[in-house]
């Protein structure tokens, strides 16, 4: 289905306003995305699930998009993000809901299923591991030293990184979904690099084949509209992540899961690989397909649907 055939609705939930599509009948799925996204990483998803019997949503989360994106880096705490989401399926009048999660999608996203933990039927988690292990210090580039840390430069250059994106803003997209794609080729040393973009390959001429001129046009658009703060703001709030939900120290996700990943994902190296099992009561697999990067559901669109849809089936 083209963009001009999509359902846009925008839903009111926990006091912003976020711009969603709503298709389908049935059970109720949430999609959220991580960042430099916003609704436009699922657009292979949609259609399927909506076949296989669901109502999906699919917002431009908080800070993103066309949704709104309140300045202050308070308005990003974790329980905020949380509540969002939760909301969306109040507003929706559904009771129960199941999560399709990526990258900051999924820090929020396993916090959304312990949060919720009534609400929230199962969860197909990517790229993004649960774990209880956010040092704030990671958000220093004291504590990296000479290395270029993105988190740090996030944290460290309020309103300086914003610009820093922002000032071509279709070169910055190109860049950073390149990067952290199985395309991304050799890396750069991150030592004595001061800015993201300069710590990142430079991007090829060619498109690769999981990106048209089209897509990109699209998530420029979208950038173009919100700019970069709020997204840049989720990051802002690691430093507050475990002790705005210290209650959920030692609780497992009890809700059946499943998680997929790319074997290039640069998440997968920053992890060690480790899939965060001892924190599930019911992960039902772990899929690591080769090739891809950090773009899985669209560097490699059949078999991530084939695996999210076989798990999905039966809840349905």
């Amino acid at each position: 289905m083209g963009l001009a055939d999509r359902n846009f609705e925008v839903i009111e939930t926990n006091g912003v306003n976020l711009r969603c599509v709503v298709e389908g009948d049935g059970p109720l799925i949430i999609l959220m995305h991580g960042w430099p996204q916003c609704w436009y990483l699922w657009r292979h998803q949609i259609d399927p699930l909506v076949a296989q019997g669901w109502k999906v949503c699919v917002p431009d989360q908080r800070g993103y998009g066309y949704s709104e994106c309140p300045p202050n880096i308070v308005d990003y705490r974790i329980r905020d993000l949380a509540a969002d989401i939760d909301g969306l399926a109040t507003a929706l009048g559904y009771h129960e809901y199941a999560l399709m999660i990526h990258d900051w999608g999924a820090l929020v996203g396993w916090n959304v299923a312990l949060l919720y933990s009534d609400r929230v039927r199962a969860v197909v988690g990517m790229s993004v591991p649960y774990g209880r292990n956010l040092d704030p210090a990671w958000c220093t580039q004291e504590f990296w030293g000479d290395n270029f840390f993105y988190w740090a430069f996030f944290c460290e250059n309020i309103g300086g990184a914003e610009a820093h994106f922002e000032e071509d803003i279709r070169n910055s997209l190109l860049t950073v979904h390149m990067s952290a794609s199985g395309d991304s080729g050799p890396g750069v040393d991150p030592k004595g690099k001061t800015t993201m973009l300069e710590a990142s390959p430079e991007p090829p001429d060619e498109l690769p084949h999981w990106m048209s001129d089209e897509d990109l046009d699209y998530y420029v658009d979208a950038y173009t509209e919100s700019g970069f703060r709020g997204g840049l703001n989720w990051y802002r709030n690691i430093p507050y992540f475990l002790s705005d939900t210290a209650e959920l120290e030692g609780k497992k996700i009890r809700q059946p899961s499943i998680f997929i990943t790319g074997s290039e994902d640069p998440v997968r190296r920053m992890t060690g690989g480790r899939t965060g099992a001892e924190h599930f009561d019911d992960l039902r697999s772990v899929h690591v397909i080769e090739g891809p990067g950090h773009w899985v559901q669209i560097e490699a669109v059949d078999e991530t649907n084939r695996l999210l849809l076989d798990f999905l089936e039966q809840f349905v």
